[in-house]
């Protein structure tokens, strides 16, 4: 079977590359697995003939690759993300090994686009880029030697996914209709607005507190009916408070 239409709607993100070696490399491993979405954010120097020597064939790839200027960007439209990362957070969410992970990013498909997000080759994903997905996930390499190439990266988790999108599934209960990613972050923004509104955070004192409601809200898949109901609860909230945002 040479062919798993679910491959489709994933979006491979390259955030801030550095090198465009890196970006062919990636390029030809989503190639030979069947991916054909890339974006990237930022990249150093892109388009390259660097990028398309190391593509080895897979220049289609690159031709039709999308650049943005913030991961924010390659995530709009998305309802699933996935940060692939190596990066111990003390907020994070519950860390994915790659292989349950690309089960989890196949079985959403049907709903929507979904993204695989790396990070620059010499610092990952910043804790704030990992905060903008839906779930870290790890390789699980050789703790005494664990660095790997970002072309590498991209071709263990495009290999897991395709593995995912060939296994027989099941048939599945009509899923409900997730919040995407464009209307997550709208929703964390009205929150925000309504918590410095009401007094209960202080923009001068920030701490923890939008990075722990974040992590809160990212550990349930929000569906558009819920995010609605709580926009509207906070309307209702900020209606008592002459101070509300637009």
């Amino acid at each position: 079977m040479n062919r798993a239409p679910a491959l489709d709607r994933i979006r491979v993100v390259l955030s801030h590359p550095s090198h465009p070696g890196n970006i062919g490399a990636a390029a030809r491993a989503m190639k030979t697995m069947g991916l054909h979405q890339l974006w990237l954010v930022a990249p150093q120097r892109f388009p390259d003939e660097v990028a398309e020597a190391r593509a080895s064939g897979a220049t289609d790839i690159l031709a039709n690759a999308r650049v943005v200027g913030s991961l924010e960007e390659a995530l709009a439209g998305t309802i699933l993300s996935a940060a692939v990362t190596a990066r111990r957070r003390e907020l994070a969410l519950p860390r994915r090994l790659a292989r349950e992970a690309a089960i989890e990013v196949v079985n959403h498909v049907a709903d929507g686009e979904v993204a695989l997000v790396f990070g620059n080759e010499t610092s990952g994903l910043s804790n704030e880029e990992v905060g903008l997905c839906s779930m870290p996930v790890s390789i699980p390499a050789n703790p005494d030697f664990s660095s790997l190439n970002l072309g590498a990266a991209v071709q263990l988790l495009c290999y897991e996914v395709r593995m995912a999108a060939l296994a027989p599934t099941a048939p599945q209960d009509p899923r409900p209709e997730f919040a995407t990613h464009d209307e997550l972050e709208r929703f964390h923004a009205h929150l925000e607005r309504a918590v410095t509104a009401s007094g209960f955070h202080d923009p001068a004192n920030p701490k923890r507190l939008l990075p722990r409601m974040r992590r809160l809200f990212n550990r349930v898949r929000l569906e558009k009916e819920e995010v609605a109901i709580l926009r509207g609860m906070l309307t209702a909230f900020e209606k008592h408070n002459p101070d509300r945002g637009e």
